[in-house]
């Protein structure tokens, strides 16, 4: 292991978020080679790194997971208004982030892990990584809409404009879209624009990671080819994140 800040290495182990790491150091409550961290202090593999009187064992290997995000259940770590919170309804037994979310009324899949620099990776908008959903509008979509849509759409809350993307009419009020950006509820906010209110929205794909055959609140963790291909397709080496 390189020199790496102790928040980060706290992060990286599961135990807490960076932000929470560094109260923890602030509290006097992280102990590096038997003396009290320091604020920003940088930690090596040789150092041992206590928290509360526990030794921290950094995992070699990185775990991702493909869960099926229910309705209702939103992308948070810490909304105190929020009543059902992703990292504590999957449940598992390290600490794993999101990577793209998805809003409380959506549903889908949704990538977990504990590799930062995949999460990096993958929320690059200039890397233009796919995204699939199944979208189901109020009424029969006009094909003129869904032209406009194809072609990009301005969003004035945003300021934005959408890119280009695809769109394939699998029902008289239902799309399948593949999109290449992750604006703020950026096809809810499409189809508004052209006049349509989203009924159900479901994300199927991510990259090369598929929805499959999970169900609501279901998870599997990403192995064998299907890991390495997500990882060589975020250009990321095939021997990151472990084997």
């Amino acid at each position: 292991m390189e020199r790496m800040r102790l928040n980060k290495y706290l992060a990286s182990c599961g135990v807490c978020s960076r932000r929470d790491a560094d109260k923890l150091i602030e509290a006097g409550e992280v102990l590096v080679n038997g003396a009290r961290a320091a604020a920003g202090m940088q930690v090596m593999a040789a150092d041992r790194v206590e928290v509360r009187g526990k030794r921290l064992e950094k995992p070699d290997e990185k775990v991702v997971l493909a869960y099926y995000k229910p309705v209702g259940v939103v992308c948070s770590e810490r909304d105190a208004h929020a009543g059902r919170l992703v990292t504590k309804e999957i449940g598992y037994h390290r600490r794993v982030t999101y990577a793209g979310r998805l809003d409380k009324d959506s549903e889908g899949l949704l990538l977990l892990t504990d590799d930062g620099d995949l999460i990096n990776a993958m929320m690059r908008g200039k890397n233009g990584h796919e995204k699939e959903y199944i979208v189901k509008a109020d009424r029969k979509w006009e094909d003129s809409a869904v032209e406009r849509m194809r072609e990009g759409v301005y969003l004035e809350e945003l300021g934005q404009t959408t890119r280009p993307c695809e769109i394939e009419r699998i029902g008289e009020k239902t799309l399948r879209m593949v999109l290449t950006q992750g604006l703020n509820r950026q096809i809810r906010r499409m189809c508004e624009a052209q006049g349509y209110r989203v009924k159900s929205l479901k994300r199927t794909r991510v990259i090369n990671v598929k929805l499959e055959k999970l169900k609501p609140g279901e998870y599997r963790e990403l192995a064998g080819k299907e890991r390495e291909e997500l990882y060589r397709l975020c250009g990321l080496g095939a021997g990151h994140g472990g084997k």
